[in-house]
């Protein structure tokens, strides 16, 4: 990948298999031989339904443990240490974003930002100002105070993404941010993401559908072409 020759995220040999649910459909086993996303790239992650690019995604935010290989993230072997640990690099080290955002509805928009720290107080607590500083960049300063159910769909989401960057995370995942947007919308979700993790040296992946934004990334990881996951 492009940008800094430091990764932030190396898998190697990676396996992970888990069994379905009722609702899942099949048994399922995603299959990685090697990737590697530098600190600053930004990287979309494309493939059909079932390819493995929320699996992915999940292995790299720590949700889930390979079932064999090597990951690691921000210099955490990932594959090495327990459930609260890699939950404890999540919270510190990598943001999310999620296709339905996620916002917890009872707390106000900068509360929702703030959420990393109020989930585990041992993390690296953001910071109020952080927190400020980022919703004036994305036009929300004012908007601190309600709950997201006074908050646009739009409004809502430069929430999630300044709660995705207020750790100042070192990976940027995004699984499907633009899925149910109209093409403005999208694209302007885009710029707002590609241009935070650019200011802050995150390294971004994001699984997308959406074919006509991947001129704006650095690389492409096509599912089919990187591993053999199979439903």
């Amino acid at each position: 990948m492009t940008r800094s020759a430091q990764p932030a995220i190396e898998l190697t040999s990676i396996r992970f298999s888990h069994e379905a649910s009722p609702e899942e459909g099949e048994p399922f086993t995603l299959v990685v031989d090697y990737l590697r996303v530098n600190a600053g790239a930004v990287v979309a992650c494309i493939g059909p339904s079932g390819s493995g690019k929320s699996t992915m995604l999940d292995l790299i935010a720590g949700i889930h443990k390979p079932t064999t290989g090597q990951l690691v993230v921000a210099g955490h072997a990932m594959h090495e240490i327990g459930a609260d640990a890699r939950r404890a690099v999540r919270l510190q080290e990598i943001g999310l974003v999620f296709q339905n955002l996620a916002l917890v509805e009872y707390l106000t928009a900068l509360e929702n930002i703030l959420l990393p720290g109020f989930i585990d107080a041992a993390a690296r607590a953001p910071k109020k100002a952080r927190a400020e500083s980022l919703a004036e960049s994305l036009d929300i300063a004012h908007l601190l105070k309600r709950r997201p159910r006074r908050l646009s769909q739009g409004e809502r989401q430069r929430v999630a993404i300044c709660r995705a960057l207020v750790t100042n995370p070192k990976v940027l995942l995004c699984d499907e941010p633009t899925g149910n947007l109209d093409p403005d919308r999208s694209s302007r979700t885009i710029d707002l993401l590609l241009e935070a993790g650019a200011a802050s040296g995150a390294a971004v992946v994001m699984a997308t559908h959406d074919y006509s934004l991947l001129d704006r990334f650095d690389d492409v990881i096509d599912m089919a072409h990187l591993q053999g996951a199979t439903p």
